[in-house]
């Protein structure tokens, strides 16, 4: 059966494939090999497969070369915009400060013409106090005379009843009237010196009024240069502080939980103990004190952000060219090909390239463990953890503090791994979560 379909096979095949004979001759004999038409169908068959296989491994080969030129192309340009954006975001927070600080000074200097221009106002108050005091001194001796005025009548009017009566031993008539006519003289200058001084008390009360109202007109003109003031902080805290609140909420961080521990880290407080005393020159009852406040609470949070972004681990852990490989997540595992979850992301470059501290945190952990080889683990704030593995050599130690941007070991082929590249892994609360979500929030803001 197999003879008569290999027959039929081959008569299928004559007429393309007619049998061919290979002689090999030697100095003794001549010897030949006959190729039949199937034999020479399977060998082309197979030598085109070979052909093929060939052609779509360099086709492969060759666009893996382009894929990975142009993903470090791609990758440089997007470190450099991502350092552009660090350097665009420290000028303008230094911008930003400058402008805080020259607000704050505008402010304390406005406080400072605020406290004169109250002193002021008492001091106005104080002097149309005396001159209602005055005014009423003058009003009491004015009735005192008034009455004296009234019992010189009564003696005026008894003295001429005398008049009236025999003549004894008393006054001739002109003594009494000498004495009357002293009498309405003295009156008359008390009268004429009581009027002076009410006319020059009424003067001194008018330009202090006048005083009052330019003291209370410059007090107006300060508060509405202090609004447009406030105004300007409030927006320029706005614009700061809410993309950096997006931010760490992007990546799952809870703000006010992160300024807490910001907070609990940079407490220190102290000083020596003094008595409490108050001042009625203070500004505690100033319209303007919430919103003072607010300002600066609201520069508090922005510096405590600006702590908290070199706490949290935004930062790439290579300042060198890379491309990235296996990301975060399912794949296929490169060994042995079977489905496996990627804690991490991979990230292939130069052997003994530097690898950085991405934030600021201790070292728990630096040595080789299992498929990690030598392996670094850093703790940072609010329960995250950095890993970076598969290293060549380990700069740092356990309990080691380390700084955003320090250099901690190198680049290497450690552990379980197919070729040159950093392990780096994000865990919160010890949980694995994509790295690439950290570095996409940072570069969304800066």
């Amino acid at each position: 059966m197999f003879l008569r379909l290999s027959h039929r096979i081959e008569t299928a095949l004559a007429p393309w494939f007619p049998e061919q004979r290979l002689f090999l001759k030697s100095d003794a004999t001549t010897r030949f090999v006959r190729l039949r038409p199937l034999t020479q169908a399977v060998s082309l068959a197979v030598g085109g497969v070979a052909l093929g296989w060939f052609l779509l491994a360099s086709a492969i080969l060759l666009m893996d070369f382009l894929n990975a030129g142009s993903s470090r192309d791609q990758i440089q340009r997007q470190t450099s915009l991502f350092e552009q954006r660090l350097n665009d975001l420290s000028n303008d927070r230094d911008l930003r400060a400058a402008e805080a600080a020259g607000a704050q000074e505008r402010f304390n200097l406005a406080l400072k013409q605020v406290s004169a221009m109250q002193e002021r106002l008492l001091a106005s108050e104080t002097r149309l106090r005396e001159l209602e005091t005055g005014i009423d001194v003058i009003q009491n001796t004015l009735r005192r005379t008034i009455h004296e005025r009234d019992e010189a009548r009564a003696t005026i009017a008894q003295t001429k009843a005398a008049r009236t009566e025999p003549a004894g031993s008393a006054p001739t008539e002109a003594d009494r009237a000498r004495d009357v006519a002293q009498t309405l003289d003295l009156m008359a200058a008390a009268l004429t010196e009581t009027a002076k001084d009410r006319d020059a008390e009424s003067a001194r009360v008018l330009a202090e009024q006048a005083k009052t109202a330019a003291v209370a007109q410059q007090k107006l003109q300060l508060e509405s240069r202090n609004a447009i003031i406030f105004g300007k902080l409030e927006d320029a805290l706005t614009l700061s502080v809410e993309p950096l609140n997006k931010m760490f909420s992007s990546v799952g961080l809870n703000a006010d939980d992160l300024i807490d521990a910001v907070k609990s880290g940079y407490s220190g407080q102290g000083g020596p103990l003094a008595p409490i005393s108050f001042s009625s020159m203070g500004l505690s009852n100033s319209p303007d004190e919430p919103r003072i406040n607010a300002i600066l609470q609201g520069l508090d949070k922005l510096n405590i952000y600006r702590i908290a972004a070199f706490k949290v681990p935004l930062a790439m852990p290579l300042q060198t060219r890379f491309r990235l490989t296996s990301g975060f997540g399912g794949r296929n595992d490169p060994i042995n090909g079977a489905a496996r979850m990627h804690e991490g992301q991979d990230l292939a470059g130069d052997y003994g390239s530097a690898i950085y501290a991405t934030a600021d945190g201790t070292v728990t952990y630096a040595g080789w463990e299992g498929g990690y080889g030598r392996l670094i683990k850093i703790r940072h704030i609010q329960g995250i953890e950095t890993r970076y593995g598969h290293l060549s050599q380990i700069d740092v130690q356990v309990g080691q503090k380390i700084s955003r941007g320090e250099k901690i070991g190198d680049m290497g082929n450690s552990g379980r791994s197919t070729g040159t590249h950093l392990h780096y892994e994000v865990r919160l609360s010890g949980k694995p979560v994509n790295p690439m979500t950290f570095i996409r929030a940072a570069r969304d803001v800066f």
